[in-house]
């Protein structure tokens, strides 16, 4: 009986510390951070005061859009669709946020369209999205 205490004893330290090992190897470093890489989870932030067209504004076809985007670091995994179709940006940095520009597509007339801005990270499942309405004229 002597014995079986310290054995138990031993066994559930063992036990705990092989557990802490194991999350301490992962290199978490929270919600939405990845390994040891730096590349964590990015949240896309966009100016609702800054937008252009503003939201549910009526515009013309192929108007210019302008907005500005924060909380990222690579502009290049930006990427703006209206109703399903691609829109060519350019970007320019001003510390601390992108201004991104582009255009409606000619195509649109006479409908109402979520113009949608995406960032996607290099992690899998991390994508941040934000957007606006617009009512396109004929």
């Amino acid at each position: 009986m002597k014995l079986i205490k310290p054995l138990f004893a031993c066994c559930l330290l063992l036990q705990f510390s092989s557990v802490h090992a194991q999350g301490n190897s992962s290199m978490h470093d929270g919600h939405g951070a990845g390994g040891g890489g730096g590349s964590a989870c990015q949240k896309l932030r966009i100016n609702k005061n800054k937008l252009v067209p503003a939201h549910l504004a009526e515009v013309a076809p192929e108007s210019d859009i302008t907005f500005n985007a924060f909380g990222f670091d690579k502009p290049e995994n930006l990427e703006v669709t209206v109703k399903k179709i691609p829109i060519a940006i350019t970007t320019e940095f001003k510390d601390p946020f992108y201004v991104v520009r582009g255009k409606l597509p000619s195509e649109l007339k006479g409908t109402h369209a979520r113009i949608n801005v995406k960032l996607r990270s290099p992690i899998v499942k991390c994508i941040s999205e934000d957007g606006w309405l617009v009512k396109i004229s004929e």
